[in-house]
């Protein structure tokens, strides 16, 4: 175990010397409040040291002593409805020991060490188990059956398994292993976070990950097991899309790591989540969610490595064979992070200040995510879907954070300033995002929606796409300028904007929307233009065709709820009906 001793601070990063014996990326224990620290660069016995606490009083020739083992979390039951900070440190349990401030040096284990957890064997003595087996359950929360699994790399038949309650910290089975050797599984792995935990094969997404947000599943859909990126410019609402995600992603685990994030925002999730009912459920979010609160007053070494603790956290959810979201607001203040450390370390700089390393970085957080083939032998198949927030200074997505992440990621959901400010959320706009999901998840969606769904999709990219280039016409000539057709087209792309593209968070019913609704009310829409164009070509006026009363039922079907399906089927009947007036009205 390598011990040194100080010989400079510069804020979050020291040096020490002496510590020859000591490796890349471990953790060691700086000055006598034994601050944690991970080494991040080695020059001969020098270590360079990013500390995750705040260095205020340090000085040179205090001890440093190094742990010889890397920056790991805890993974076992617990996890589930607890907060967090970037290192995995409880914030609940040190408020109760501490107060309201995280006192320096504090040291308390991320899972309780006292509560006992009911342990239901799964297998028997004499079973052979090889890694990722699943050996156990414990019920973790009221939703969350927590599987107990060999860890990776080991193997061999079960000598011993005890039954009943246990600490996290207890012996629940005994595995011998080919060479005789003895090995004790508890309810806990570790596991260092830099590190992505193994599987059998990665797979090609082929189902959605349903969100309820039309914008989102209609237009620009994010596979189960996919990567987005949600970037724009300060008030567009990357935070309440988050948060929109967190509550009605078709997800089973939800990891929400609040990276540099302003502490009132990360208040309200840490306030809201654990009210909010969750429909999958009918239980609180909570219980399906781990929270990580890395607010921007924190010190800025632990906001980079708790993107890390999330995503090895989403793993081994996965590894159990579960559908995870992790949310990431905002990697770009991870990548400020990055760039804090890199001029600490005196590295070259890549473009705009940032490390060089930056594209990889970002590239090795979200290829953690993808659906898998999970180890062990019942073929159970996992999937993390990862959404990053970028906050690219002034909306300019040229910048390197949010051009590094477009090169990886396959969702682009760029909100738009202009839309926020017209009071038009989710913001999403609608002419610059795009998902490379579309062909993947177009079966999916015409076995178990509806066949005519990607045919209604392409009408409507087609039509807000005629309404851009009519717009241009409209602001050069007038639409006195459009022929009626035109001016159809424009009405019914108002129609998909207003009335279905907007979506009111704080609404009830139109917060979450089902895709059988979400196919109904565009169905309803596009029927709109189908028959009023019917209607032109037979000489119907066009005053009369906008003025028809059922435009209103159908601008308020958002409102319908969804065990009212019938209601759109008296809708259309009742469009057939008022469109067919039109042609008596005029004689055709």
């Amino acid at each position: 175990m390598a011990q040194g001793t100080i010989i400079k601070v510069a804020g979050s990063l020291i040096v020490a010397e002496g510590m020859t014996d000591a490796r890349m990326y471990d953790v060691v224990r700086v000055a006598a409040s034994r601050l944690v620290g991970e080494i991040i660069e080695l020059r001969g016995d020098h270590a360079s040291i990013q500390v995750y606490e705040e260095t205020s009083g340090l000085g040179a020739g205090e001890p440093v002593v190094s742990t010889g083992a890397p920056l790991s979390v805890e993974l076992g039951p617990g996890l589930i409805e607890s907060i967090f900070d970037g290192i995995q440190r409880p914030l609940t349990r040190i408020r109760e020991l501490v107060g309201d401030r995280i006192t320096r040096g504090v040291e308390v284990p991320a899972l309780d060490r006292e509560r006992l957890w009911p342990f239901v064997p799964k297998l028997a003595v004499g079973d052979k188990v090889s890694a990722g087996d699943i050996i156990g359950t414990v019920q973790e929360s009221t939703v969350v059956e927590h599987r107990v699994m060999v860890p990776p790399g080991l193997s061999g038949t079960i000598s011993a398994i005890m039954p009943g309650d246990h600490k996290v910290t207890d012996t629940v089975c005994t595995l011998k292993d080919v060479q005789g050797q003895q090995h004790d599984l508890t309810l806990m792995q570790r596991w260092p976070v830099r590190r992505g935990r193994p599987y059998k094969q990665k797979l090609n997404p082929d189902m959605p990950m349903v969100t309820g947000q039309r914008v989102i599943d209609t237009l620009f859909p994010i596979a189960s097991g996919g990567t987005a990126a949600v970037p724009g410019p300060f008030g567009s609402g990357k935070t309440v899309v988050q948060h929109q995600l967190a509550k009605w992603a078709d997800a089973d685990i939800i990891v929400y790591v609040g990276c540099g994030e302003r502490g009132n925002e990360m208040t309200d999730v840490l306030m809201e989540f654990p009210e909010l009912h969750d429909p999958r459920t009918n239980e609180t979010l909570m219980k399906r969610t781990v929270l990580i609160a890395n607010t921007s007053d924190m010190p800025v070494a632990a906001r980079e490595a708790s993107i890390y603790t999330g995503i090895t956290i989403a793993e081994y959810y996965r590894d159990m064979g579960y559908r995870v979201a992790i949310m990431a607001d905002s990697t770009s203040r991870w990548a400020e992070a990055l760039r804090e450390m890199s001029g600490r370390l005196e590295e070259m700089p890549g473009e705009e200040g940032y490390p060089a390393y930056l594209s990889s970085r970002i590239a090795g957080f979200y290829e953690r995510a993808g659906k898998v083939n999970c180890l062990g032998s019942d073929g159970r198949q996992g999937a993390i879907s990862a959404i990053g927030a970028v906050s690219p200074p002034g909306g300019d997505i040229s910048e390197p954070v949010s051009q590094a992440t477009l090169r990886i990621v396959k969702v682009f959901w760029g909100l738009s300033a202009r839309l926020a400010y017209s009071r038009h959320f989710p913001a999403i706009d609608w002419l610059t995002s795009y998902s490379l999901y579309t062909d993947n998840l177009s079966g999916w969606y015409a076995d178990h929606v509806a066949p005519q769904w990607n045919d209604q999709r392409a009408q409507v990219l087609r039509i807000l796409q005629e309404e851009a280039e009519l717009e241009e016409i409209v602001r050069l000539v007038g639409m006195d300028s459009l022929n009626w057709k035109d001016r159809l087209t424009m009405e019914v792309a108002r129609s998909i904007r207003e009335d279905y593209l907007h979506q009111n968070a704080f609404d009830d019913i139109d917060t979450y929307t089902s895709l059988g609704k979400q196919f109904e009310m565009l169905k309803l829409i596009l029927s709109y233009g189908h028959k009023g164009r019917a209607a032109l070509d037979a000489g119907a006026g066009l005053g009369d065709l906008l003025s028809l009363p059922v435009r209103e039922q159908i601008a308020r079907c958002k409102f319908i709820p969804e065990d009212q399906p019938q209601r759109f089927a008296q809708i259309d009947a009742e469009l057939s009906r008022q469109t067919a007036g039109l042609y008596a009205r005029e004689g055709i």
